[in-house]
């Protein structure tokens, strides 16, 4: 008696239904950029053609071309990278400070909820309380350049301590529960439970805190920098070079999509 070979396996074949979603799918994802590119390049054009045509003053607004000339001229002098390197510098610190600060804060409040009864109004009005009023005061307190990193980590830490407690006491109370049966402790449950039950909210808090950094920063050097972004963008205005000023716009909203593009990177992978 011969043995029959079993059947080749094949792969399924995707439905007509099926492809035919995908291609919408993909034909709405161009669609997307193409209106974005769109909207970019109806803005530099319009941007470029009114304070040529009169419409608007270029001494308040420049243009485009006039963006690139002084962008240029800020590399030719070599100082460009100065600038972009000491914001960059003191965003990431600031950045890594509130983060670590704000995420040890936080576990503090989850494991004694008697510690967080009572911060909670201070954490509140902090929180809300305009951060800008207190470069002055951190100016005289730490000089010029600690009061930049001051600033910064000020405008963050509030924000992620609010985030991260609140991500920490809404994490699943059956899981907590079960837990507690297994014989973990606290400290069990928030290594066990609770820190990789929140890697969403960690996510959602390092996303908005790129952003407030970024602006605790440029409003400390507004104050207090001899180099820097808002150094240039202040020097800029004080001697009506609007192209210096825009030009340090467009790189500063460059290293906020270059930052929020690592982010999601590392979102992906720690999901994962």
């Amino acid at each position: 008696m011969t043995e029959t070979a079993p059947p080749e396996a094949t792969a399924a074949t995707p439905s007509v239904a099926y492809r035919n979603w995908i291609e919408r799918q993909a034909r709405n994802r161009r669609k997307v950029q193409v209106g974005r590119v769109l909207i970019l390049l109806a803005f530099l054009a319009l941007w470029e053609a009114a304070p040529r045509a009169g419409l608007v003053n270029p001494m308040l607004t420049s243009y485009p071309t006039a963006v690139w000339d002084g962008f240029l001229e800020l590399l030719a002098q070599g100082s460009l990278g100065l600038h972009i390197g000491v914001t960059l510098l003191e965003v990431v610190i600031s950045f890594a400070v509130a983060m670590i600060l704000g995420t040890v804060v936080a576990i503090c409040l989850w494991l004694s909820p008697m510690l967080e009864k009572i911060l909670d109004p201070f954490l509140v009005v902090a929180n809300a309380l305009p951060k800008i009023a207190l470069v002055p005061i951190f100016y005289i307190w730490l000089g010029p350049e600690g009061s930049i990193y001051a600033v910064a980590i000020a405008v963050a830490l509030f924000i992620t301590i609010l985030m991260l407690y609140t991500g920490f006491s809404q994490t699943d109370p059956n899981k907590i529960k079960l837990a507690r049966t297994l014989g973990a402790g606290k400290r069990q449950i928030l290594t066990k439970v609770v820190l990789p039950g929140n890697v969403h909210t960690f996510m959602a808090t390092l996303k908005a805190n790129v952003g407030l950094s970024l602006v605790g920063v440029i409003v400390g050097e507004f104050q207090a920098s001899k180099a820097g972004l808002g150094y240039l963008i202040v020097y800029g205005s004080q001697i009506f070079r609007m192209d210096m000023v825009m030009a340090a716009i467009v790189i500063l909203s460059l290293i906020s999509v270059a930052i929020y593009l690592l982010v999601q990177k590392a979102e992906g992978w720690l999901m994962r």
